[in-house]
């Protein structure tokens, strides 16, 4: 088996750290399906506290998380207005028709954002033989988008047109604290505007799985639910939940460095001849390598051989992710071998 030595495919290659690992191995547990986990019940506060929601669920991934929101949010024919490269459409196997029984109105916004005019457009006129819309999505950050911040003005002019007409307002959160150490804008200040919203646990935060989901009472309660019919429901919680407390009290501020590490990335390798790299907002960096001859699989390939992993995007196109496993010294290895393979070394 190939050795890799800087693993740069996603943020989900994170491993727990001791500190986390330590507080897994102590944390206090419970029934919490039955409300009995005081960790698990710990981490739905934290995020509460974080998000300024009323209440909140701990759920075992972030795709349960927006398959729940939009099954609570929408009705059987409903339609869902989301950018055209959101996780619920390229990432989720089909689940708003396959559980929601929604549709998804892709929208062409600019790396993953769109604005409150394309919103507007949108939206179904109401009429008998129209789809329903009811709901409108975005993630934030944009992951395809190459981790594109949704500026917060832009959230509120997009959240004014869904309350103009009715519509829920859900955030896929995925790197939402991504955005908010980039922006120094507050999770709770991103959050006003919408219905429901979630936090990833497993991503830049370090934790081995999980994700939180954050809303009204009446909107959790409904997720519960759904969260107990999906099987989503856990018994001692605790322990995975603890990670995710250690994650909130100790992670969030670090993601700064992560950003740092994109950056140093990015600068590295726009010397290299042949590659287009992509603006970086924060730990996402995407690049375009069609004018090196080679194709992302075959780079994909050769970086492997020197002990590097990079995601492949597309057909030339490949995503580097930073994360608190890899340092600034990996982060200059990591430009070294792509300088070596577009070279053909």
């Amino acid at each position: 088996m190939m050795t890799i030595e800087v693993d740069l495919h996603s943020d989900t290659q994170t491993r727990p750290s001791e500190g986390m690992r330590h507080a897994m191995v102590s944390a206090e547990v419970g029934d919490e399906q039955r409300g009995e986990d005081p960790s698990a019940n710990r981490l739905c506060e934290l995020a509460t506290e974080l998000t300024g929601k009323e209440s909140a669920v701990f759920m075992p991934s972030g795709t349960m998380c927006n398959q729940v929101a939009m099954i609570v949010h929408c009705q059987p024919g409903d339609e869902i207005i989301a950018d055209k490269t959101s996780h619920i459409i390229n990432s989720e196997s089909g689940g708003a028709a396959a559980l929601a029984g929604a549709q998804i109105r892709s929208v062409d916004g600019v790396r993953g954002v769109f604005t409150a005019e394309q919103a507007e457009e949108a939206i179904n006129s109401v009429k008998r033989n129209f789809p329903r819309t009811s709901m409108i999505e975005i993630e934030q950050t944009s992951n395809a988008g190459g981790g594109s911040i949704w500026p917060l003005e832009t959230i509120c002019e997009v959240a004014d047109v869904a309350k103009r007409h009715g519509l829920a307002m859900h955030m896929d959160g995925a790197r939402l604290l991504n955005a908010v150490v980039a922006s120094n804008v507050t999770a709770s200040d991103f959050g006003a505007p919408f219905d429901s919203l979630w936090i990833d646990l497993s991503k830049g935060l370090g934790c081995p799985v999980g994700a939180v989901l954050c809303g009204s009472k009446d909107f959790i309660e409904q997720a519960w639910g759904w969260k107990q019919r999906l099987g989503g429901a856990m018994r001692q919680s605790g322990v995975i939940a603890a990670a995710g407390i250690y994650a909130l009290e100790n992670n969030i501020e670090r993601l700064a460095e992560d950003h740092a590490s994109a950056r140093r990335l990015a600068e590295g390798m726009e010397e290299v001849s042949g590659i287009e790299v992509w603006p970086v907002e924060t730990n996402l960096v995407f690049f375009d390598l069609k004018k090196t001859g080679l194709t992302a699989k075959d780079f994909h390939e050769r970086l492997l051989k020197r002990g590097v992993r990079i995601g492949i995007k597309s057909k030339y196109e490949m995503r580097a992710v930073t994360h608190l496993d890899v340092s600034m010294d990996q982060v200059n290895r990591a430009v070294d071998a792509v300088a070596d393979v577009a070279a053909g070394a």
